[in-house]
Parts: C-alpha cells; structure tokens; sequence
C-alpha cells in the first residue's frame, strides 16, 4: 500500500497540498475544504492489474465538484465507496441524495457529480474499469451511479474480501491478478439486483474468495477450542455444508485444514518457546489440541518427528 497525509506536509504547503494534489490530480475534482482548521487528509491505496485500485482514505469536512471542464481528463472509471458516516452526493445535475454510514454507492467519472461531507469520515474506496466492470454487469452504463443499502446481499462477501485485501496485499503477481478478478466478480455480485438485466456472476471465482475468507477466519482462531465448522459457518453468513464444499474442492476437508494449521503453530511454538516455561501438553493446548496423544500421533504423521525430537534439534543449534 502506497501512502500519503497532508501530516507529511509541512504546515504552509497543505492548501495547496489538498486543492492541487488530492484534489485535482487524485481526485479529478475541485475540492472546498468546510472547515479550514481542519485540513487533515490520509490517503493509502494499492494498484491492482485490471485498472483496480483498492483504498483506504480519511478527509475532513470538504465538498467535492467534477465539473463539466474536469471531464476533459478523459477518467471513466467507476469509484465503488463505502463511508463510516453519512454524506450526499449528487450525479449528473440531479438533486442531491444522503448516502448512510455503511452504504455502498458507484459513481461514473465520466459523469458531472458533487459531494459534501459534513463530518470527517473514513472511505473505503476502489477504482474498477468501466469496460471490466461492464463485461460482467453489461448495462451498468445504464446509470451514472447506485446507491446500494449496507444489508445488500453479499455485500458482507465484498467488503470483507476488500478489508482482507487492504490488511495483507498480494505479493506474487499471481496472487495481484487473482485478487483483481475477485473484486471484479464480487462487485458484480453484488450489483446483480441492482443492475437493469442483471450481472454475470463468476462463481468459481466468488467461491475462491469465500473460501479466503473462511481460511482467514480459521487462522485468527487456530488456538480457539471452540473453533468449530457449525461456529465458523454462522460468522461468515453461509450453512456448514458450504464450507465443506469449498474445502472439497481444493481436495481436503474442514477438519483436514484446522489441524494442517494447528500442527504448524504447535510447531513454530517448539522453536520459540524456552522448554522451561512450557512443557510440550502445554504447547499441543496452546495450538487448539485438546487430546495429547492425537496430538503426537498426528505431529509424527506430519513432520516424521516427534514434538520431543523437534524440541531436541532445536536446543543442539
């Protein structure tokens, strides 16, 4: 994630900081600044293959103008936003409308549009192709902007893979073109209802980013003895059975994962840990085992080793 704060400016330089670099040349807009003591701006964002650009933003109380000579600039993306306070907007010359804490809108840049932000207030922000976007929800160019409600369905699927995205980006290029075929699909998944006709739905790729997000659940718990698939299930909004489904089709099994991963913390713990201040049963606890011998018998299978011997190498080094 790249990073800019008007906090890196010195105090002289915000304005124009502000009008000039976030305004304009980020932004594409004339920007007014409500309360001139209180110019703090934070901008983090990251570029995806796609055109998508995923991010993360803080402004103060600003209004916010794309007028008719700033379309000369030729942007025609779409600005998916989601805000933690409320705002209006208005596109295309129409009356302006407020957009609650939590609401998704999707503003075309190639359209006039304004907004006012009463308040400071956090943005979750992503730029996504017009033309992408358009094979997936072809009449999307059929209005200039939507204002989806925060209980859309799958809403939740999309700001938790673009949270998840933001708080550990992709390193490979694989894994960068991966995550920008997600987003695309899951935007489109969710602006299926909203969208005269409909969208496409890629569902093979909706399901690679649920079953990201089941993982990552997972791995925040792994010490969790109550870490069951019934739990798991009712946190992401989807049956058990699902989840099975989604593990079945990388070729294992929700069990299969969760002791993958504890067996691998349990180890880690051995190398860490100082044996005097904790004993192996307390380490096979630590890692989410409840039963002793299933753990060594296990750790055996998997490192061809047994937890003491592991704990033995490491001490010789």
């Amino acid at each position: 994630m790249q990073r800019l704060s008007t906090e890196d400016v010195p105090r002289r330089e915000r304005l124009s900081f502000v009008y000039d670099f976030v305004g304009r040349y980020i932004g594409g807009m004339h920007f007014r600044l409500l309360d001139c003591e209180n110019v703090r701006i934070d901008l983090a964002a990251m570029q995806l293959p796609g055109e998508l650009t995923v991010g993360q933003t803080w402004f103060p109380p600003v209004h916010g103008a794309r007028t008719r000579d700033l379309l000369q600039d030729g942007r025609d993306h779409y600005l998916l936003a989601i805000h933690n306070q409320d705002y209006e907007i208005s596109v295309d010359g129409k009356e302006p409308v407020r957009v609650a804490a939590g609401d998704l809108s999707l503003v075309n840049e190639a359209v006039c549009s304004e907004f006012w932000f009463a308040k400071s207030q956090a943005v979750n922000v992503m730029a996504l192709d017009r033309q992408l976007l358009a094979r997936l929800a072809p009449r999307v160019d059929m209005e200039a902007s939507y204002i989806l409600p925060a209980a859309a369905a799958d809403m939740r699927l999309l700001t938790a893979y673009a949270d998840n995205l933001r708080s550990s980006p992709p390193t490979s290029e694989k894994a960068r073109e991966m995550a920008s075929r997600h987003i695309y699909d899951l935007t489109a998944l969710v602006l299926d209802g909203f969208v005269r006709g409909g969208a496409e739905r890629n569902e093979i790729s909706i399901a690679a980013a649920r079953l990201k997000l089941v993982q990552k659940d997972i791995l925040e718990r792994l010490s969790d003895h109550d870490l069951h698939i019934d739990a798991v299930a009712r946190r992401q909004g989807v049956t058990p059975r699902y989840i099975q489904r989604l593990f079945e089709s990388e070729g294992t099994t929700f069990s299969d994962f969760v002791r993958e991963r504890r067996l691998e913390l349990a180890f880690r713990f051995l190398q860490e840990r100082e044996p005097a201040s904790s004993t192996i049963t307390a380490i096979a606890y630590d890692a989410g085992f409840s039963d002793i011998s299933s753990f060594n018998r296990a750790f055996r299978k998997r490192f061809e080793a047994t937890p003491s011997e592991i704990r033995a190498a490491v001490l010789i080094r």
